[in-house]
């Protein structure tokens, strides 16, 4: 993808010969006269870069200059002056121009101050995404588990980041899938690159393709100026198509000749642009099943199953449920200056009992609506929404606190040490195997066990089935 640069200047036949020698070197250059076409011009297309003459006619350098910065902050803009001009120029480096040229200057000294003031602005969008992506609450952080299924996704992660295949996320709504392209980005060879999402069921299928191709002026009624897509936006790092299963059939084929051929057309453009990009792709619907009835291209979903990562849900690790919402509990205290630290054993098994069909970003919702209505250090079960308190599990029902049951239960008159243990044993086994609906696995996990083999010896120590 060639950088734009735009040149300002009146003079007959500098800004030509300017022209000539940048695109040499690889750059789309435009050339205008005065400031009002310059401005213009910043207005119809997309310019990288402006090559701006402090003395032009109808509007000075400077005034051009502040009205780029009105609607452009991030514009590199380089001063061309002469020599009794430097106090102007010192001016404009004040306004926010990246440097300034003393004419007179050679060709050679004309390309490395250019290449200076890309890379300076690459190095300020790169410091802003970092500030981005760390200050997201979504972050990896929360694609976390004790569960044997985690680990596998964590270590598919990491062997995946190695590689520039493109990947398929799956799994149900709210179970990460753009955290883990995240990660993936974060750990690969492009994590210096941009990283650039799309949901792909939340926009109108008229408006992807501008989305995603960018467009050039007057390709349609309301393209007043060239724009970029995030194709282009990605060019170096990552792009990531979320619900890519909602993608319409006309655009799954232009999508495929993109990734096949690396290359795609602006639409109302006739230039060629190159493609540097990952693309990673996800989505919670069957996909072989839409391969079937036809919705999904075959040929796509080979294209994009490269590589895959199912995302459990989160019934499935009941283990992580607290982990999450200990987690959730933290960031909610920074950002809602509360000082909550702990989850009451009563709304801890509510939260254990409950199918979670929001799965984690359910769970992000049920635990800061919690910390709203708390007004203490402990969230207790009335701060839950009904649908958690009220929920009429066969288990839930039968089934209270295992230290209560026990303490119901519990012979009249002396009884030693170990058979309170062994008791208590009992009761919690009994309670880890219904809450993980009878799976070993899983109710090893919820009782902090790192082998399944270990719940096994117990279980056929108290007899249990």
């Amino acid at each position: 993808m060639s950088l734009a640069i735009l040149i300002i200047d009146d003079e007959p036949y500098l800004p030509h010969q300017f022209a000539r020698f940048l695109k040499r070197h690889s750059y789309d250059v435009f050339t205008e006269s005065d400031g009002e076409a310059g401005l213009a011009a910043l207005q119809r297309q997309t310019i990288d870069l402006v090559l701006l003459d402090l003395r032009l006619p109808r509007l000075s350098g400077l005034e051009v200059l502040s009205q780029i910065r009105k609607f452009d902050v991030d514009i590199p803009v380089v001063i061309l002056t002469a020599h009794g001009d430097v106090q102007t120029a010192v001016a404009a480096m004040k306004l926010g121009a990246s440097d300034y040229l003393l004419k007179g200057f050679d060709l050679d000294e004309l390309l490395l101050v250019v290449q200076r003031a890309f890379e300076t602005s690459a190095m300020s969008r790169e410091l802003r995404q970092l500030r981005k992506e760390r200050s997201d609450n979504y972050h990896f952080n929360y694609v976390v588990g004790h569960s044997e299924r985690m680990r596998e996704v964590f270590d598919l992660v990491a062997r995946v980041a190695r590689s520039d295949a493109s990947v398929l996320i799956m799994g149900e709504s709210g179970t990460g899938k753009e955290v883990v392209a995240h990660a993936i980005h974060e750990q690969s060879a492009r994590s210096t690159g941009p990283f650039h999402a799309l949901n792909c069921a939340a926009i109108a299928s008229h408006l992807l393709e501008s989305e995603l191709f960018g467009y050039e002026p007057y390709a349609f009624t309301d393209a007043k100026k060239q724009k970029r897509g995030l194709l282009e936006l990605a060019e170096g790092g990552t792009l990531f198509l979320d619900e890519v299963g909602e993608m319409p059939l006309d655009m799954q084929a232009k999508l495929l000749r993109v990734l096949e051929t690396r290359s795609f057309f602006r639409l109302g453009g006739n230039k060629e642009v190159t493609l540097n990009v990952r693309v990673l792709a996800a989505t919670n619907r069957d996909l072989e099943q839409a391969k079937a009835d036809g919705s999904f291209r075959s040929d796509l979903y080979f294209r994009f199953a490269v590589l895959t990562i199912t995302l459990p849900p989160l019934r499935e690790r009941p283990g992580d449920i607290l982990l999450f919402a200990t987690r959730f509990i933290a960031d909610f205290n920074k950002t809602m200056g509360r000082n909550v630290h702990r989850i009451s054993p009563e709304a801890q098994r509510l939260l254990l009992a409950y199918r979670w069909p929001g799965n984690i970003r359910e769970l992000k919702n049920v635990i800061e609506r919690a910390m709203i209505l708390s007004s203490s250090e402990e969230l207790l079960p009335v701060h839950l929404p009904q649908e958690i308190v009220g929920q009429t599990d066969p288990y839930s029902m039968r089934l209270n606190d295992p230290w209560e049951q026990w303490l119901n239960t519990r012979p009249v008159g002396a009884i030693s040490l170990d058979d309170i243990i062994a008791r208590f044993e009992k009761h919690m086994i009994r309670w880890a195997l219904e809450t993980a609906k009878h799976s070993r696995a899983q109710a090893a996990e919820l009782l902090g066990m790192t082998k399944v083999d270990q719940l096994r010896y117990l279980m056929k120590k108290h007899n249990i089935d």
